[in-house]
């Protein structure tokens, strides 16, 4: 938690957060930081009676960030002077009687905030302020969750579980003078001026400095190395500075996913690196254990893959690693979304029919809803609002392009009882009054809001990796690679032809051509498949009749049952039904007895080997 510089924080301190908790003050001797955390998770810095910190990964040394906060006198110089420390952390600052908050621009570090005996309090955990004030649970949120699951984007996927307690837009700072607090914006997205070669130099310093001094102080660093282009020119940036580092993958399920050459061929390039394979038979089934809690604020819509995901993070504990990182992002920022389409017609319009027609013929788009699309894009409001009117209609046919300001069509699966249809229309409803573009440009939107409404996700999966003591890394959602994408002009590295142009750019020559030539992308169907077979029976005993979720209404668990049994046209019902599971076996684990004060609330929520031993 961050508290401000007024005595109603030390009120808060002495009533609700039991003995243990780490506190740092501010100068005043009030206190400023509350919580629990590892010793490298926070970074302090002071000059005088400015305080600084960094929460996550800090891309200077301490000395530095000394020097930084020298230079700030006044709450508006944070935003010029802290600039360097641009990444994947919070930074929270402390003047006398003022403070300052924000977390990450991709929305991986978010920030809440509620009020407690009339002192707003922020923290980077929905739950914790929840436990602090008791807050009730949203009925709107949950039926919404339950109703929309993966289909659903931000900001309505970001939006918390809890009345009273809000989520902070990831370009927004929370500020405060003595016990008076606004918001204020800190980060834009920047203007698309760079052409491919001069966005893959931008792109190629910001991935270096992303993946700099990554090696822990003690432990092991390892990654993925799934021989997909992500993973993989991870492992090789890595490598450059810690060459011993731990490479892990799962074996393939799909015998035409071709991973594993590539995989292959990258072990005997990191010839200096351990490599942890664990076959498929020695994994866990997808949908194993479903009724599973996982940690976190949020149902989380893995719980197809939670058990899988445990038993890797613990082998990977077993051989030492402390810190893992992910190619999370990946996809999100080097597989433009079609959007770009209306800024380049616009801009060079014989180049956009092009696009066009080859969009056209190798994804089978109709060519008339495509160019009725790009002709009227609309606007953020109208998109929202019309997912509100058509959530109960059919599903549209799947080959329309998302060429809007969303990411697709949201439709409710047919067990979404009426009650919980109409809760979440006005859910949607309200999301349409206040959604507004993140981006001038569609085709920026459309990179941001893949990024946020997929960062919802990776901020929960990092909890799984902290039950085994590992940290996870996603060097990809590093702000500063977040900006230097942005800075490119999208239809310079979007079209069918070329499988991730910028990325394979920017990593010429540091990592093997044959994998930054690759074109294909693995498959992993089939042993979502087989896991959801085995544990058919498992899943509906778990969403059956005295289920949380049809206790209160939201599902029919015998059209569940109709459904999920009978053939299937395609994977939306097992998309659905992943986040089902997740905001059942969440409501499940949210509703367990506690006892004690609300801080030892805080204990629950903050450590790892709590989190573990609920599990």
């Amino acid at each position: 938690m961050v508290l401000p510089d007024c005595p109603g924080a030390q009120e808060i301190i002495a009533e609700h957060v039991a003995a243990g908790a780490q506190v740092v003050p501010h100068a005043s001797g009030r206190p400023w930081l509350v919580g629990s955390w590892t010793p490298s998770a926070v970074t302090l810095a002071a000059a005088g009676s400015t305080l600084l910190a960094v929460i996550g990964r800090c891309p200077l040394p301490v000395g530095e960030l000394e020097q930084l906060a020298g230079r700030i006198q006044r709450l508006s110089d944070a935003g010029r002077v802290l600039a360097p420390l641009r990444g994947s952390c919070h930074l929270a600052l402390s003047l006398p009687g003022r403070v300052r908050l924000h977390g990450s621009a991709s929305g991986l570090r978010r920030v809440f905030r509620t009020q407690v005996a009339g002192v707003t309090v922020a923290a980077d955990r929905a739950d914790l302020l929840a436990a602090l004030t008791d807050a009730p649970l949203d009925a709107q949120t949950l039926a919404l969750r339950v109703a929309c699951g993966l289909q659903l984007p931000y900001p309505a996927n970001a939006v918390t579980m809890w009345s009273g307690i809000t989520a902070v837009a990831p370009e927004n700072a929370v500020e405060w003078d003595g016990s008076q607090v606004r918001e204020i914006t800190w980060w834009k997205a920047p203007e698309p001026v760079l052409d491919l070669s001069e966005g893959a130099e931008v792109v190629r310093e910001a991935l270096l400095a992303a993946t700099a001094g990554m090696r822990p102080e003690s432990g092991r660093l390892s990654t993925d190395l799934s021989g997909g282009m992500d993973s993989t020119s991870l492992a090789f940036l890595t490598a450059r500075e810690v060459p011993d580092l731990l490479t892990f993958r799962w074996g393939e399920a799909e015998s035409g996913n071709d991973d594993a050459q590539f995989a292959e061929f990258a072990r005997k390039e990191l010839d200096r690196a351990d490599h942890l394979v664990v076959p498929q038979d020695e994994l866990p089934d997808m949908f194993a254990a479903p009724g599973a809690p996982v940690p976190g604020d949020l149902p989380s819509p893995l719980t197809r893959a939670t058990a899988r995901i445990r038993h890797s993070a613990a082998l990977l504990a077993g051989h030492g690693s402390v810190r893992h990182l992910a190619g999370h992002g990946g996809d999100e920022l080097f597989c433009p979304m079609p959007g770009y389409l209306h800024g380049l017609l616009r801009r060079r319009p014989l180049t956009a029919v092009r696009h066009v027609r080859a969009h056209c013929a190798l994804r089978r788009w109709p060519l008339r809803p495509t160019l009725g699309e790009l002709l009227r894009p609309g606007t953020v409001t109208g998109w929202w609002t019309e997912q509100a009117e058509r959530l109960t209609d059919p599903r549209p046919p799947r080959r329309l392009p998302p060429l809007g300001w969303g990411l697709g069509p949201m439709r409710a699966p047919s067990w979404v009882t009426p009650d919980a249809a109409d809760l979440a229309r006005t859910a949607l409803r309200d999301t349409a009054e206040h959604a507004v573009p993140l981006a001038d440009d569609i085709g920026a939107h459309q990179t941001l809001l893949v990024v946020r409404s997929n960062t919802v996700t990776y901020r929960l999966l990092s909890g799984l990796y902290a039950e085994h003591g590992i940290e996870l890394e996603s060097p990809y959602l590093d702000d500063r690679v977040l900006d230097a994408v942005l800075r490119v002009r999208p239809y310079e590295h979007a079209g069918p032809w070329r499988f991730k142009p910028l990325l394979t750019e920017a990593v010429a020559g540091l990592v093997p051509e044959q994998v930054r030539n690759r074109t294909t992308k693995g498959e992993f169907g089939e042993d979502v498949r087989r896991g959801l077979r085995r544990h058919l029976p498992a899943v509906l005993e778990l969403l059956g009749p005295d289920s949380e979720l049809a206790s209160r209404g939201l599902i029919d668990p015998f059209e569940l049952r109709a459904r999920l049994t009978g053939p299937q046209a395609d994977n939306a019902a097992v998309q659905a039904l992943e986040n089902l599971l997740g905001c059942e076996s969440w409501l499940r684990a949210a509703h367990r007895p506690t006892t004690g004060s609300a801080l030892s609330a805080l204990s629950a929520v903050s450590s790892p080997s709590a989190a573990a031993q609920e599990a």
